[in-house]
């Protein structure tokens, strides 16, 4: 069954793998009547828009056009999925100062048009990028934030479902990177000793970077996370989800994107204040947001 939902309007800034399979999951989802690709691109723009486009008769109606930021007008979403993927030996973090300045060209893009709707970051760092987002657009508290570990709390949830045979959700939190805690005490009392929960968050950790040396890039699993997202926003039915939003304050941290539970809607994300945290996991996200910081080169401090 297909959500009930107004008209909508989502604009997809980068047309690559990424940007591409959030297309098509929010094609078969039927999410949104109209997908807007942008991309400096516009022969990759064009060929992923038409292999999409061709299968829409088998879906509900929608738009699937190739377009320019004069296009992001009206748009309910515009993800952002452009910048340079990860190499195989590269963490997110070596990403940081080709994919800000690819960001500020967006970001450009984005101040000449908006005039509605939800930002959400996907591009790695995904936390360094939101952070600068959110501060460069200075739009309304919520209205910009990142995918941050949702992907992960869905990659350890698969791996704990696994092994119990039934569905479970462990949130995680912090950065969409080596820096995450999982959340175990949230769904109550699990029978694993601290060295298999250690052994599964290091699985976690490290499944971006084995994916990507067997088949080059992921994909997949942020496309249907970011649907996940699109579901929340577009149809405003809120739920909480680990994504990554720029503190002002919360949990005594300042000018940082991190993953923290919040609440997601059509007003956009914000924190669950219902949600409390020990003082030794403040003090990790504590930790996790000044090393961020630091490795924001001095070109792009706002």
């Amino acid at each position: 069954m297909y959500a009930e939902r107004h008209k909508t309007k989502i604009s997809i800034i980068g047309a690559g793998a990424v940007g591409s399979a959030i297309a098509y999951a929010l094609m078969l989802r039927g999410l949104a009547d109209e997908i807007v690709f942008i991309d400096i691109n516009e022969k990759l723009a064009n060929a992923e828009m038409l292999d999409i486009k061709h299968g829409v008769k088998c879906i509900p109606d929608v738009d699937i056009f190739c377009g320019d930021y004069s296009d992001i007008k009206n748009s309910s979403m515009i993800i952002v999925t452009a910048g340079r993927g990860r190499k195989e030996g590269e963490s997110r973090l070596d990403l940081t100062y080709d994919n800000l300045k690819i960001t500020e060209e967006i970001a450009c893009g984005i101040e000449k048009y908006y005039n509605c709707g939800i930002v959400l970051v996907v591009s790695n760092p995904v936390d360094i990028i939101t952070c600068y987002l959110a501060k460069r657009l200075n739009l309304e508290r919520g209205k910009v934030f990142g995918t941050g570990c949702i992907l992960d709390t869905s990659r350890l949830s698969a791996i704990v479902s696994d092994y119990f045979e039934r569905k479970l959700e462990i949130p995680v939190i912090g950065e969409h990177g080596s820096s995450q805690y999982a959340l175990w005490n949230i769904s109550g009392e699990l029978d694993l000793s601290m060295p298999q929960k250690s052994a599964m968050e290091a699985d976690v950790r490290a499944m971006g970077a084995e994916i990507i040396a067997g088949k080059g890039k992921t994909f997949y699993g942020i496309a249907t996370c970011v649907c996940s997202v699109a579901q929340a926003v577009i149809c405003d039915t809120p739920v909480e989800l680990c994504v990554s939003v720029l503190l002002n304050g919360e949990y005594g941290i300042y000018d940082a994107a991190l993953s923290i539970p919040c609440i997601v809607d059509s007003n956009g994300a914000r924190v669950n204040e219902n949600r409390r945290l020990p003082d030794e996991i403040i003090t990790f996200l504590k930790k996790t947001a000044q090393n961020l910081n630091n490795t924001i080169p001095n070109a792009y401090r706002l």
